[in-house]
């Protein structure tokens, strides 16, 4: 899906949001940006997000954050800014995307996803009394700048004990947007949990594109075409971490009546999805949307997050959906997860990051 850069409130209706319907839905906004850049100006301003990979729209990670921020704009009656990524765009465009933001007094500014780690160091260098926040990564640190992350691996543990305990091939399937870090921690922590589950599981791990393609995150037809090889490689359950490509992923399992995992919002719940909903077993969720919300909200109230600030399965920050009511009636695959979620919790299990 091609994407034209904007800084803009929540509530405006472009093309792209048009095509791609979200369980977040539309909900208006006050417009928090304006040519002028003076006092008063910043004293109106707000929060504002800049997306990541696929934009707002992608049915998971991009609009995880939007929740968060679409929560904070309706709860501490915050104005808020969005900015949309840019197809094939370069580290410059993202500096230039952050300066804006900052510039028009937004604060906090958060970067939606690890890309952004080179942008926010060069930005909140030159903004010290604006608050930063960077999803995904930990690699950038200052007094300005707030790391939220994710013990990825472990929800994806999870997902690996559900998919071993729901297959009957004893085949399932992993599919990775681009071959990055993070996307590992998905992958170790899922092959993980099936192996531990089931030691004579196969695992089929597949990645969509290698950096500095970062489309991998952004095409259905690659993660329909991935999903498509696994399934005819007996693959009855596929897990993919691949944002706005994961989507395609879903469509061929679901269309092959097999079972698909989503992953970073309950995508059970995504309207974008509803055709398939019936075969997304669960989905692997990031409290995305309360990261970015207790960001605001600590900026707000005069007590900025700053260095990392972590969620994982004991915070609930990760974890296993259970909106599908075929999910919920498998008691066998429930009782499963919940030790081992227990036994991670307990640090019994101990998930690794890599595979």
């Amino acid at each position: 899906m091609r994407r034209i850069t904007r800084i803009a409130t929540v509530g405006i209706a472009s093309a792209a949001l048009a095509l791609s319907a979200t369980a977040c839905g539309g909900k208006k906004s006050s417009d928090a940006s304006s040519s002028s850049s003076s006092s008063s100006e910043a004293k109106s301003a707000g929060a504002a997000i800049a997306y990541d990979v696929g934009g707002r729209g992608d049915q998971s990670f991009n609009d995880a954050a939007y929740a968060g921020l679409e929560k904070a704009e309706k709860d501490l009656k915050v104005k808020t800014a969005e900015a949309e990524p840019t197809e094939g765009e370069s580290e410059a465009d993202k500096v230039q995307r952050l300066t804006e933001l900052a510039r028009k007094g937004n604060n906090p500014v958060i970067g939606v996803g690890f890309s952004y780690a080179p942008a926010i160091k060069k930005v909140a260098a030159k903004f010290p009394n604006t608050t930063f926040g960077i999803i995904d990564d930990t690699s950038v640190t200052d007094k300005n700048i707030a790391n939220l992350v994710f013990n990825e691996e472990q929800g994806s543990y999870l997902a690996g004990v559900a998919a071993a305990k729901a297959s009957k091939s004893g085949t399932v399937g992993f599919i990775g947007g681009v071959e990055v870090p993070l996307i590992k921690k998905f992958q170790a922590g899922f092959e993980q949990g099936v192996k531990d589950t089931n030691p004579n599981a196969k695992v089929l791990s597949t990645y969509l594109t290698q950096p500095p393609d970062f489309s991998g995150f952004a095409k259905p037809d690659l993660g329909k075409a991935a999903a498509k090889g696994q399934l005819d490689s007996g693959a009855d359950v596929i897990y993919s971490a691949a944002g706005l490509a994961g989507s395609g992923a879903i469509e061929a399992a679901a269309t092959a009546g097999k079972w698909a995992i989503g992953v970073d919002s309950d995508q059970y719940n995504q309207a974008g999805l509803s055709k398939y909903k019936d075969h997304i077993l669960t989905s692997v969720t990031k409290d995305v949307s309360d990261a970015v919300y207790n960001l605001i909200k600590s900026v707000k109230d005069g007590k900025p997050e700053s260095g990392e600030v972590r969620y994982g399965l004991d915070k609930n920050g990760v974890g296993l959906a259970e909106s599908n009511p075929q999910y919920k009636s498998m008691a066998d695959i429930i009782a499963a997860v919940e030790k081992a979620k227990a036994d991670i919790i307990a640090k019994k299990i101990t998930v690794k990051t890599a595979p």
